[in-house]
């Protein structure tokens, strides 16, 4: 094992010792042998099978059969949720024959940032993570189940799922992908009509036809945004059965995946001889894995806070310094857009998640002894790959290589020797930097600011012709506690416009940027927010402003004691707490914890 993922997993288990010793004190007080229905009174177990057949009926009566939740995201407005809309069914089944029981537990809401990236509804798509996961508890609590399955798979969906999952942390859990959509219209060609609609080079209709082209079916986006890293995530810590995040939807594979995954629960229940709670799976060594893997393909900068607040609630401390620490021994090995060409589809046929997981652990840089869903516990079993041969599912070792190394590369070769993802600091705080994007004549910036109060604003100066300059887009007021830390996406385009044009442009911001977090030098989740007071609203515009994301210094040049001296500038964006629902989250807001502690209002292991 590489001795900086020794030394950061150790300063982890050290950090969380009290945290994390409480939450499993509580968990394993709570595991019980025999079914968890077997304390019920008669009538609320009446209540709780009232709707079941017969023989369901008979067998929720018994003590010897166990009962698994499912918990779905299922909705049909969503390309990545709507596959799941038959999979309650192919999941009862399975585990009818395999002999247990299956309840659809409860629904959790599932919102789509791409739908809501610009519009007052994505200031509720943070706090939905923690809505989610109270959600899922709410589904939990009957107390009925020996085990739960769960259906999601993008932004916010997957860490509300996870963070539920662990309140729950004595019962096994395995986590159903639905599979990234068929590769469409290319990433590239997208990003390309984007910006040329930015500039009035095509109007409405030929942007809307692009964008259609690129989403066009059932399943995740095809780009490695934070809905793929989940998946990655998921996978590589064990939670997914192997080889299984990447197969699209509504093909046999598929199908196979999802009742083997509902039998594979009923191995691991407290009712047999291989007990696995996900309480013991989500461990120090598995979340180091996480952040392993989204360094090592260039992952989501929103995990740099749903991460945070997955660990804590496992009683596990994670910070941004091990973020940090990490990408100095993690090589970036995969290029999937906004990293590079390809999508993940192209992903998995240079070989995928298998590929990937054997690389790593080849070279020391993935722990291999954790707890997973596999048949064998430890990750040697996720080298393999699942395929249907004469209709039925088995495993096969993946290839020794990658299939196409300009996709996914190897440790030796890596196209960066670094992480994807580095902690910037300096006199306007701390924040996260996506550079494995950003080619490296634009990673050092140094330019005037110009400052707004919301991304309205800028799109308006920058379409009156107001930006063909160098400069630095300083975006305050954007954290959770001041509007609920919106992605910021709509800012790309124009900025990537004036960065083709040759100017030096960068963004910083207390804001949120996508999961697809591409070309242009960006400075995010700047803590403490301008709502708290952070040094971020003492700019002015005009201010000179130095980022340097290879060595993560990010600093205001202004004499110190004059910045010193300065008060904070109240926020000028107006009717960011009303309309669209954003008045029920007046709480979620208040009581919102920084980026750097997750931006949760759950105050797990507080």
């Amino acid at each position: 094992m590489h001795p900086i993922i020794e030394k950061v997993t150790q300063d982890i288990i050290e950090r969380s010792h009290p945290t994390r010793s409480a939450y499993l004190k509580y968990i394993d007080g709570v595991a019980k042998k025999g079914p968890i229905r077997s304390g019920m009174g008669c009538g609320n177990l009446a209540h709780g099978f009232a709707a079941c057949s017969a023989a369901e009926k008979a067998d929720l009566t018994g003590d010897q059969k166990a009962n698994i939740a499912i918990i779905t995201s299922y909705n049909d407005m969503l390309s990545a949720h709507e596959p799941y809309k038959n999979a309650p069914d192919l999941i009862k089944a399975a585990i009818r024959e395999a002999g247990g029981v299956a309840q659809v537990a409860s629904g959790v809401p599932a919102m789509c940032d791409g739908i809501t990236q610009g519009q007052a509804g994505m200031e509720l798509s943070l706090f939905s993570r923690d809505l989610i996961a109270m959600a899922t508890a709410i589904g939990m609590s009957h107390n009925m189940f020996d085990g739960a399955l769960y259906l999601g798979i993008c932004d916010k969906i997957v860490p509300g799922l996870l963070i539920g999952a662990l309140s729950f942390g004595h019962l096994p859990a395995i986590f159903i992908p639905a599979g990234p959509m068929p590769s469409g219209l290319t990433n590239k060609e997208k990003a390309r009509a984007r910006q040329a609609y930015a500039v009035g080079k095509i109007g409405r209709k030929e942007l809307l036809e692009a964008e259609s082209a690129s989403y066009h079916s059932p399943g995740t986006c095809t780009f490695y945004g934070t809905a793929n890293s989940n998946q990655m995530m998921m996978e590589i810590m064990g939670l997914h059965l192997p080889g299984s995040s990447f197969i699209n939807p509504y093909t046999p594979l598929r199908d196979e995946l999802t009742q083997a995954a509902a039998k594979q629960i009923l191995k691991f229940t407290a009712l047999g001889d291989d007990y696995r709670p996900i309480a013991h799976m989500i461990s120090e060594k598995a979340i180091v894995n996480a952040v392993i893997g989204l360094l090592a393909t260039g992952g989501s900068t929103n995990h740099t806070m749903h991460l945070i607040a997955i660990a804590r609630a496992s009683g596990i401390v994670l910070n941004w310094d091990d973020f940090d620490n990490l990408s100095k021994a993690i090589p970036l090995i995969a290029k999937i857009y906004p990293n590079g060409p390809a999508d993940v589809n192209h992903f998995q046929a240079a070989g995928g998640m298998g590929v990937l997981i054997a690389e790593l652990l080849r070279n020391g840089l993935l722990h291999e002894d954790i707890i997973t869903v596999g048949d064998e516990r430890g990750m040697s079993h996720y080298c393999q790959e699942p395929k249907l041969i004469d209709e039925k599912l088995v495993w096969v070792a993946v290839p020794e290589t990658s299939l196409d190394t300009e996709v996914l590369s190897t440790v030796a070769q890596p196209f960066a020797t670094g992480g994807g993802l580095h902690k910037m600091h300096g006199n306007l705080g701390r924040g996260i930097s996506k550079l494995s994007a950003v080619s490296e004549d634009h990673q050092i910036v140094e330019a005037p600011a110009v400052v707004f109060d919301d991304q309205a604003d800028f799109l308006a100066a920058f379409q009156r012709g107001e930006l063909e300059k160098d400069f630095v887009a300083v975006i305050r007021f954007q954290g959770p506690r001041a509007n609920g830390m919106p992605e910021l996406h709509k800012l790309t385009p124009p900025l990537g416009v004036l960065q083709d044009k040759g100017f030096k442009v960068a963004l910083v911001t207390d804001g949120r940027m996508s999961g697809a977090s591409g070309k242009v030098p960006s400075v995010i989740h700047l803590c403490p927010e301008c709502e708290a007071g952070g040094p971020l609203a003492k700019v002015l515009n005009g201010d000179i402003i130095s980022l340097n994301l290879q060595t993560g210094d990010c600093n205001v040049l202004v004499d110190e004691t004059e910045f010193n001296a300065r008060k904070p500038l109240p926020n000028t964006a107006k009717n960011h707490h009303y309309g669209m629902g954003r008045e029920m989250f007046g709480h979620f807001r208040l009581n919102a914890s920084s980026a750097e502690t997750g931006a949760s209002n759950l105050f797990i292991c507080d």
